[in-house]
């Protein structure tokens, strides 16, 4: 499954940067192993390449190499889902949940609009299986806040305090905030305060994805591995192209 991940430039350099070194030591391992087929037959320097294609694959599951930056932010995020303990089968959502257009409900911004926003995008490919947990796991995790948000916007959604503190969030010019909250009933500072801790408690694929990216490229050190295979993309050639689509 293609994800298209907002973030910002820090993180997708370190990224970056590591994937580059894994790449090397791939790379530097491969030419090591090609040395084998020097002065072979056709037919058993086949078999080599065999042998060296399943090596790559179990030592890219292990965590032992890492060549692609997909496999980097594919083993982080099962990091990451362990970490907050989300790695477990989670429930299919009812159908057109996991699909809507925009943000989840009720979650402002991740920035500010007037803020600038993230400065970057990232493609990335993860395995379906993978994808699907971190999809479920972000929309059960944050279902009961997500009512909750519902409900309040039933009541308080329309108060002029509600009004100019979304307007100040998006960038809104204060004339037509003010313009926009005139007239409107208003929300007592409880109300305002129980929203954003609702807000908090919201989790999206987006959080989730750029945690693992932090972690996939934090300090160019390897991260925990997890406990279970690490999810494996089909084994690639170094410096082959990461193919990556859904935005977050």
């Amino acid at each position: 499954m293609n994800i298209l991940v907002a973030l910002d430039s820090e993180p997708l350099q370190r990224l970056e940067k590591q994937a580059k070194l894994e790449r090397a030591r791939e790379k530097e391992w491969l030419t090591e192993q090609r040395e084998q087929l020097l002065d072979l037959s056709r037919r058993e320097a086949a078999a080599v390449r065999r042998k060296i294609r399943a090596e790559l694959a179990a030592k890219r599951a292990s965590g032992e190499l890492g060549g692609s930056r997909d496999l980097l932010v594919a083993r982080a995020v099962q990091e990451e889902l362990r970490a907050r303990g989300l790695d477990k089968e989670w429930p299919k959502p009812p159908d057109g949940e996991l699909n809507a257009p925009g943000r989840r409900w009720g979650t402002p911004p991740s920035k500010a609009m007037g803020e600038g926003g993230y400065e970057e995008r990232l493609a990335v490919k993860l395995p379906h299986t993978l994808a699907e947990t971190v999809r479920r796991a972000a929309y059960w995790t944050s279902k009961d806040a997500v009512e909750a948000l519902q409900e309040w916007d039933d009541r308080w959604g329309r108060s002029g305090e509600v009004v100019l503190r979304d307007a100040a969030r998006d960038g809104i010019p204060g004339q037509l905030a003010l313009m926009a909250a005139a007239m409107r009933p208003s929300a007592p500072q409880a109300a305002l305060e129980a929203r954003e801790r609702l807000r908090a408690q919201v989790l999206t694929t987006g959080d989730l994805m750029r945690a693992a990216i932090v972690r996939a490229g934090r300090n160019g050190q390897q991260t925990e591995l997890p406990a279970q295979a690490s999810p494996e993309p089909a084994v690639t050639e170094p410096g082959e192209a990461d193919h990556t689509d859904t935005a977050v």
